[in-house]
């Protein structure tokens, strides 16, 4: 017999007001549907990636796992916020999926509905998983879940713009000196960097790396440290070596702006590594510098692996037995590189960077992320988050001082 029994489900008060999940990173859209076989002998999988149809090396190595399990594979995939909701929805039916793989910031929303069992409970492994990525699917000291990859933003640059700028690129180690190359590209003509600054998650996204790298904390969005972050992205917008469009822009745009050559810089992530080789660019990446160096902690993309909590306990031990084949350490290395995300063990990015040698910058800046709702913030990131948003469109907007901008943040946090 298992060791757990079926949590209490959500009411329908707590479904309403937790399905308010963040996202923002690399996933494709799409919808599906899908619920529970009668089959006894088939078991779900609900995943965030409908740009993988059957046939695909993901949806080939779901019925791999199945089939080394003795069991049949029903997968469905959905947009990523569209799966949220039909998440909570089945729990609240007593329909869950057995295998669950969701946004790594919807993990703790998910976990305080009671829509998940814990790694304690469900006996899954995360003694090779990256401390600093696992975190992310940790809630109230418990684990709920495995990360099958993680994406992360760092700096692509143009080695053209910067040569012709006589910019040396290994001079740039923190913000003072990531802003006088920036000034240089300007004075010779090109543009500096574009960056995604949009009133949405892709906002705030896009602002941690600086927020976390002055040494700001989310629980205090009106902190120096946070204040002196808004000031970098303001006064890039002000002098013009970051154009008014990343107002507006998604982080699509913005790398649209990157890939027509004229910029010198641009924030974006992992997940455009196919695009740059495409957009013909001598490109290259860097790491986001911290304020006075070093690199600057990137908030984590990526999903996690979960099992949801279940009436039928005794389909827990192969659902683990699919979780497990999942993050096993080939099937990360073949998914992650399918994905374009960092694996989350060690031993997979070392593998990862021996068969190519661009992935190091990324696996350096995926070794110092952190996860969003991390330092135990669960389910209270998406408010904090949406107030950050705000706070960064007032100041670049010129509405408000980046001191006022934060402390109205906190205010409306508070």
């Amino acid at each position: 017999m298992n060791s757990f029994s079926r949590r209490h489900r959500p009411t329908a008060a707590v479904l309403i007001s937790l399905a308010v999940a963040a996202g923002a990173t690399a996933c494709g859209s799409g919808s599906g549907g899908g619920s529970d076989s009668a089959d006894s002998g088939t078991y779900t999988v609900w995943d965030p990636y409908p740009q993988f149809t059957k046939g695909s090396d993901w949806t080939k190595l779901l019925d791999k796992c199945g089939t080394a399990a003795g069991v049949k594979i029903k997968r469905t995939a959905f947009d990523t916020s569209d799966l949220t909701n039909k998440a909570l929805l089945a729990a609240q039916q007593g329909n869950s999926p057995d295998v669950l793989i969701v946004d790594n910031p919807v993990v703790s929303t998910l976990a305080e509905a009671g829509v998940l069992t814990t790694t304690d409970d469900n006996k899954l492994d995360t003694s090779k998983t990256d401390p600093n990525l696992l975190a992310a699917g940790q809630s109230g000291g418990k684990t709920y879940g495995t990360p099958i990859g993680a994406n992360t933003l760092a700096l692509y640059y143009n080695k053209k713009v910067l040569k012709e700028a006589g910019v040396d690129v290994a001079s740039v180690k923190d913000w003072a000196s990531l802003t006088a190359a920036l000034e240089k590209v300007k004075k010779a003509g090109k543009k500096g960097i574009t960056f995604s600054a949009i009133g949405t998650e892709e906002g705030s996204f896009q602002f941690l790396p600086w927020f976390w790298g002055a040494g700001a904390k989310l629980t205090r969005l009106d902190s120096a440290q946070g204040e002196s972050a808004l000031a970098l992205w303001k006064g890039w917008v002000k002098s013009g070596l970051a154009p008014n469009s990343v107002l507006n822009n998604t982080q699509t745009t913005s790398w649209q702006e990157f890939t027509t050559g004229d910029y010198a810089f641009a924030e974006n992530g992992t997940w455009q590594l196919a695009g740059a080789k495409k957009s013909g660019l001598d490109y290259g990446v860097l790491p986001i510098p911290g304020a006075s160096g070093g690199n600057a902690a990137a908030p984590t993309g990526g999903e996690f692996v979960t099992l949801p909590a279940r009436d039928d306990t005794g389909r827990y031990p192969t659902s683990q037995k699919l979780a497990t084949c999942l993050t096993s350490t080939q099937n990360l290395y073949d998914t992650d590189t399918t994905l374009s995300y960092v694996a989350p063990t060690t031993e997979v990015q070392d593998k990862q960077v021996a068969a190519n040698a661009e992935l190091k910058p990324w696996v350096a800046a995926v070794r110092t992320a952190k996860g969003r709702t991390s330092d135990d913030l669960g389910t209270k990131y998406p408010k904090i988050s949406e107030q950050m948003w705000k706070a960064v469109q007032s100041a670049l907007s010129g509405s408000k001082s980046p001191k006022d901008a934060l402390t109205d943040a906190q205010s409306a946090v508070k």
